[in-house]
């Protein structure tokens, strides 16, 4: 239980970072080359992407929403499937489009978080394999080496990919290992037209066992923690690739192909090792259920965010995703609130933590369905018209005031959220 009241007035250090993000397959719309718009067709989702936010069109929109918002930074990612829809084959139209988007966000002031690829990719490569196969790299080489140049003038910040380190089937292991070398190749790729600082967002889980001093739960904790987690800090410091059951290797150009630690934050994950999947459930008295099904991010956890980062004390680290998935929007300006204090916390115990990227601007496409809502603004599912919520506004003062306090959080809520009908 918390109580959003007694949180004390707290900022940031001078020259922090406060910004949001999107991401393009879930908010551009008929990004049709790409491998998520065919598998969401195969694989009957429960909704498709379809035009999504239409943002491919109304990107100028965002951009004066973003300004609006009082953002600083701005996260997106260049849709590889629009800039070499077939293979070998270069849309300089597309590149055109992420030169222009880039541009005004620069123009406004708003420094540029570019993700090079975001989850989605080219259906031709996927079809040759694509990130699970090391000799595809030249593909990936040769979509860079046509990109990069013609947007890094506008770019202040890099993540080659985006969350390859989670899950564990035979073809994610193998898809996990080769990332790490398909990520120092986009560093160096980078690295020959940038000096601006780059990095792969990880999606850092704090995996906790659901028994804390039972053997069992905390072990198998760890060794989750090793699969997910630590064989990429690892492979990033040491340039040694290693993996539970695997021959290691020594990748040398792997070695501080990371400037900073860019770290998607949400949850954390009990582990159980009574149930043969490990995972185990939430407990009862911590579980709220903010949209009408059930999802991952159903409470409130901001100790994880100290936990996560307490490990991270050796590179700068920017807060890449971090976000509330509720209906309410109370919940979303307390979700802000709690998880930045918990930023100033992990600071103040000797994490260089330079930024902050609520997830997301807009209520965008979730990879499945609309239902999930993460975004500062509401998006008509018809007209695509954006509709501020009021988080919008205690997000902006908050950025102003570069930290939260009493007097701005009771500006906008006058009780602690709750879920009672």
């Amino acid at each position: 239980m918390f109580d959003i009241f007694s949180l004390p007035d707290f900022q940031m250090p001078e020259g922090f970072l406060w910004g949001a993000g999107y991401a393009g397959h879930q908010v551009e719309g008929n990004n049709i080359h790409s491998q998520n718009w065919k598998k969401e067709i195969d694989q009957h989702y429960e909704e498709r992407s379809g035009l999504a936010c239409n943002s491919y069109e109304l990107w100028k929109t965002d951009v004066d929403l973003a300004e609006q918002a009082g953002l600083q930074a701005f996260r997106t990612s260049v849709e590889w499937s629009r800039i070499e829809p077939e293979e070998g084959h270069f849309d300089q139209k597309a590149a055109d489009h992420y030169v222009a988007l880039f541009s005004e966000l620069k123009s406004r002031g708003i420094q540029v978080f570019a993700t090079m690829v975001h989850q989605t990719h080219p259906q031709w490569f996927e079809e040759r394999g694509h990130f699970t196969k090391l000799e595809n790299r030249k593909y990936f080489e040769r979509y860079l080496e046509f990109i990069v140049p013609q947007i890094a003038p506008y770019v202040d910040f890099w993540n080659v990919l985006n969350e390859f380190n989670l899950y564990n089937d035979e073809e994610h292991i193998q898809l996990k290992l080769a990332c790490v070398q398909f990520h120092a190749l986009g560093y160096h790729v980078i690295k020959r037209y940038s000096d601006r600082p780059v990095s792969s967002a990880h999606a850092l889980v704090q995996y906790m066992a659901k028994r804390p001093w039972d053997r069992w739960d905390s072990t198998l904790a760890q060794y989750n923690d090793l699969r997910d987690h630590e064989f990429f800090f690892h492979a990033m410091r040491t340039g040694e690739i290693l993996y539970p059951f695997r021959d290691g290797i020594y990748a040398p150009e792997v070695k501080d192909t990371v400037d900073f630690w860019s770290i998607n934050s949400y949850v954390r994950d009990l582990i159980d090792a009574r149930k043969a999947s490990t995972w185990g459930e939430r407990f009862i008295f911590k579980k709220m259920q903010m949209i009408p099904r059930d999802f991952y991010l159903e409470e409130f956890n901001p100790e994880c965010i100290v936990n996560n980062l307490s490990r991270l004390t050796d590179k700068p680290v920017y807060i890449s995703e971090n976000g509330c998935c509720c209906d309410d929007d109370r919940f979303r300006i307390a979700f802000i609130a709690v998880y930045t204090a918990a930023v100033y916390e992990a600071i103040k115990l000797g994490t260089d933590v330079r930024g902050y990227l609520y997830w997301s601007l807009l209520d965008n496409y979730e990879w499945s369905s609309y239902v999930p809502r993460f975004g500062l603004y509401a998006v008509d599912r018809k007209t695509f018209q954006r509709t501020p919520k009021p988080s919008v506004s205690f997000y902006r003062e908050v950025i102003g005031h570069n930290g939260v306090s009493q007097e701005i959080i009771r500006r906008y809520l006058n009780e602690n959220p709750t879920l009672k009908r």
